[in-house]
């Protein structure tokens, strides 16, 4: 794995994620408690055995620049070992990135100073586990010059995203992004494959395609353009996304809008959780705050006395669970649940204080809020609209500056 070198597309304003994104990169977001998404993509790089490493920042990109920082700053230098935040350098053009292919495009110059053989390009907002050598070495028995990641998708679904038609011997004929008519698997008419995001490529003939697209009216992107252009007169071909998750069914989640975020933290509270964060072959790492173990307290046995619990739910380090009740929820570092509070299929970001006899369901509180005491959220979607964002499902996203409605 020494000669790939690796970009991690990390810049998009994740508009859809608002207003979690409004002051932070999507990658940055909080996830599962006490990680951020893009830990997610880093931690299959780190597994994979993948040590030369650059995130192409831009919008808003402090909290994930300062993450990267206190949290994988874990590579030797004089190994040949990195991992660098990249923002725009305007050493081609004045403009910022203008797509996929336009960011690593802009930072052909890094490529240049490694010479890596190969590139592996990434999403750094999908949540899944996955080998990368397993895709390389995919690469080197099919003599491919490109390689995208690919997961099987029932065809009714896949029209928001880009879709590979491919041979018997999984070499792409066709690509186009958000199709009105999908293209199914050669031996299956109810599925198709999906594009993960996900680009393995020969890096001599990435260098032609992307000055070639750099040139042209086009959207600068890697699905939209440089893989359509490459097919033609390259060989590229699609790798059947091999699930590290060990379950049942393959996980891969693009968590894009603020529903599919929280389904995605969801997952994690189940019994049999369908994404595995506890396999220690496999482990997923982040930036490890100095917080205190978390902390249970009063268990007054008389009728409707108080009682400090959590149930089905993830508790990070540093929470105060103080008499009041959490259930199918995830509470990130250093959340404090007061007496008589009720807290029921919720996200629960740092340093959030959820006032005691409050009463919260199906919402997504972010970071450093105060929940007043006696305040309900997410029983009556009507009252809620008029103070907070409601999604389409029902959740309730609750912000600092939208909590101070809250009085």
């Amino acid at each position: 794995m020494q000669d790939i070198y690796t970009m991690i597309l990390a810049g998009g304003r994740g508009e859809r994620l608002l207003p979690l994104t409004q002051d932070r990169a999507k990658p940055a977001v909080p996830f599962g408690g006490k990680y951020r998404i893009i830990d997610l993509t880093l931690s299959n790089c780190l597994n994979s055995g993948l040590r030369r490493i650059a995130v192409l920042i831009q919008y808003k990109s402090h909290s994930l620049d300062r993450h990267i920082r206190r949290g994988w700053s874990i590579f030797n230098p004089e190994l040949g070992e990195f991992i660098f935040s990249i923002p725009p350098q305007q050493r081609i053009s004045a403009e910022w990135y203008r797509g996929t292919a336009d960011a690593v495009y802009q930072n052909l110059f890094l490529l240049e100073q490694e010479r890596p053989k190969y590139l592996l390009v990434l999403a750094g907002d999908h949540v899944y586990k996955m080998n990368y050598a397993d895709m390389y070495r995919f690469m080197q028995k099919t003599e491919a010059d490109a390689v995208v990641g690919a997961i099987e998708w029932p065809i009714e679904e896949t029209k928001q995203f880009g879709v590979l038609g491919v041979d018997s011997s999984m070499r792409v004929i066709r690509f186009e992004e958000k199709p009105a008519n999908p293209f199914p698997l050669p031996n299956d008419p109810a599925r198709a494959f999906i594009s993960m995001g996900i680009y393995l490529f020969r890096t001599e003939y990435l260098y032609e395609e992307l000055r070639k697209d750099a040139g042209l009216e086009t959207a600068h992107d890697f699905g939209k353009n440089i893989i359509p252009s490459m097919i033609s007169h390259h060989r590229v071909f699609a790798y059947n996304f091999q699930d590290e998750n060990k379950k049942q069914v393959q996980y891969w989640r693009d968590i894009g809008t603020l529903d599919a975020y929280y389904e995605a933290n969801m997952d994690l509270v189940n019994v049999d959780p369908l994404l595995n964060l506890y396999d220690e072959a496999w482990p997923i790492r982040t930036y490890q705050g100095q917080f205190p173990p978390a902390k249970f307290v009063f268990a007054d046995q008389y009728p409707g006395g108080r009682m400090g619990m959590a149930l089905d739910s993830i508790v990070s380090g540093g929470c105060i669970i103080s008499g009041g009740r959490v259930q199918n929820s995830v509470l990130a570092p250093d959340v404090r649940v007061d007496q008589h509070a009720e807290v029921l299929e919720s996200v629960i970001m740092e340093n959030v204080e959820i006032g005691e006899r409050s009463r919260i369901r199906r919402a997504i509180i972010d970071k450093g809020v105060i929940i007043p005491p006696n305040t309900v959220i997410g029983y009556d979607l009507e009252t809620d609209r008029a103070r907070f964002p409601v999604t389409e499902d029902g959740i309730v996203v609750v912000t600092p500056a939208k909590a101070q409605s809250l009085g």
